[in-house]
């Protein structure tokens, strides 16, 4: 009951994020587990594990309300959508199986890496030179699709911290960026997150109340807000200017990405 204290807040804040930002929750998630998991006794060596694989659970749903409440407003561009989804679903596959076999502290710092590199992506993007560029076609969607969803499963995250810097560097408007990531997000936390529950199931040194590398309170705890808070979020990146959008965005990538790396 103690570990609500945790979950809830941690939950409203991801929902919100993942319905302003399109980043599915899990920039939150994670590093907010990765102080939590200790406090519970789950030993280090599955620390990671455990955390990537919730925080995947996790961002299911959340990502389920924040596209729905994007879709009314008609902000998805499923174009770009069915360009990407299917190879972030192969990718998510991929980075599922390669987090398996890595440490936790690799995970950690890959995780921080990877978001400082978005971040100055997206504070890049509103750029002049940027302006005049186009999304590329398909064989350039299908190796940013793959290599988004390998990422996003290895590190626990929903994409959105890739894809919408990706989407924005190619000049498509931040609104359509956040709620196509949000939808992308949605394929490949699925994707991952049954690849998570496959390669952890029945081994014997996980901790009770797990399916597979998916810790089930914490999963509960964080769900029911972050489903209720993501609606909210998608109004507000209706209502912000553009460019407050994606200084938040890049803001906020950069604390966790320091975070992650020095935690």
């Amino acid at each position: 009951m103690e570990t609500l204290v945790y979950y809830l807040p941690v939950g409203m804040v991801a929902g919100l994020i993942a319905g302003l930002l399109g980043l599915g929750g899990g920039v939150v998630i994670v590093p907010a587990l990765v102080i939590v998991f200790p406090l519970l006794g789950i030993p280090n060596d599955l620390l990671m594990q455990l955390v990537v694989g919730t925080s995947l659970a996790t961002i299911v749903p959340t990502s389920a309300s924040s596209v729905y409440a994007h879709y009314r407003r008609g902000a998805v561009n499923w174009q770009l959508f069915r360009q990407l989804a299917p190879w972030m679903l192969i990718g998510a596959i991929v980075g599922g199986q390669i987090a398996h076999l890595l440490s936790s502290l690799a995970l950690q710092r890959s995780f921080g890496i990877f978001v400082l590199f978005a971040a100055s992506q997206m504070l890049r993007a509103n750029k002049p030179e940027h302006l005049d560029r186009t999304v590329p076609g398909g064989v350039g969607n299908a190796i940013a699709g793959g290599f988004i969803g390998a990422i996003s499963a290895m590190l626990g995250i929903g994409g959105g911290s890739a894809t919408v810097p990706y989407l924005t560097f190619f000049g498509v408007n931040v609104r359509n960026a956040v709620a196509t990531s949000s939808a992308c997000g949605l394929v490949l936390a699925t994707s991952g997150a049954a690849t998570f529950i496959a390669t952890g199931w029945g081994l014997p040194n996980l901790p009770a109340n797990t399916l597979g590398y998916v810790y089930i309170p914490a999963f509960l705890g964080l769900v029911i807000p972050s489903v209720l808070l993501a609606p909210v979020g998608a109004r507000l990146a209706h209502t912000l200017p553009t460019t407050t959008l994606k200084k938040i965005f890049a803001l906020f990538l950069i604390f966790m990405g320091i975070k992650m790396l020095l935690t």
